[in-house]
């Protein structure tokens, strides 16, 4: 049964490469988002570099893989492994560009990704001022569960230092990364 689970995972990540079909990759990426929420398949999933292949997508014009692609790596980063390896392959900027996402599910994702990634070590990149920034921003949304999910970030990954600094500096620009639509 073991052996059946990595061949089907390795004829999604084949059938992912093949496609011409946009809607066949996203059904596709859909399925390997949905396993990686399984820790069984966490050796397998990378056996088959489909963190790679998730960071990858994450640079894509298809709002809907980038949503898939960033929904995969926050179910695999909660792996020390995983985790490891996606700030080892600089993953942590591909994510952070995922805030400016005018999706919500992607940018709620993204949020929760870089919550997963921080680290001692990341914990500068993760929480960098543009991020801090942002998640002030989130803070403010009509939308509940960005504005609770920012809230959090600020107050339980940030220093209250950070999020004075970020405070300041918003106050003086106008530019900044818009909020996901509905």
């Amino acid at each position: 049964m073991e052996l059946g689970r990595l061949e089907y995972l390795q004829a999604l990540v084949t059938e992912f490469q093949v496609t011409d079909s946009p809607e066949a990759k996203e059904q596709v990426l859909a399925n390997l988002a949905n396993f990686a929420y399984d820790p069984k398949n966490y050796e397998y999933l990378r056996q088959l570099q489909v963190l790679d292949l998730f960071l990858d997508t994450l640079t894509e014009d298809n709002e809907t893989l980038v949503e898939f692609a960033i929904g995969g790596l926050c179910n695999l980063c909660l792996d020390k492994i995983n985790k490891d390896y996606i700030l080892e392959a600089n993953g942590v900027e591909p994510i952070i560009n995922c805030l400016s996402s005018s999706n919500e599910e992607t940018v709620m994702s993204a949020v929760t990704t870089l919550m997963y990634l921080t680290t001692p070590q990341s914990r500068q990149q993760t929480t960098a001022l543009p991020v801090v920034e942002c998640m002030l921003r989130f803070s403010l949304s009509a939308s509940r569960r960005l504005s609770n999910l920012a809230t959090v970030f600020l107050e339980d990954y940030c220093t209250p230092l950070q999020v004075e600094e970020a405070r300041n500096l918003s106050k003086h620009t106008a530019v900044g990364i818009p909020l996901p639509k509905d």
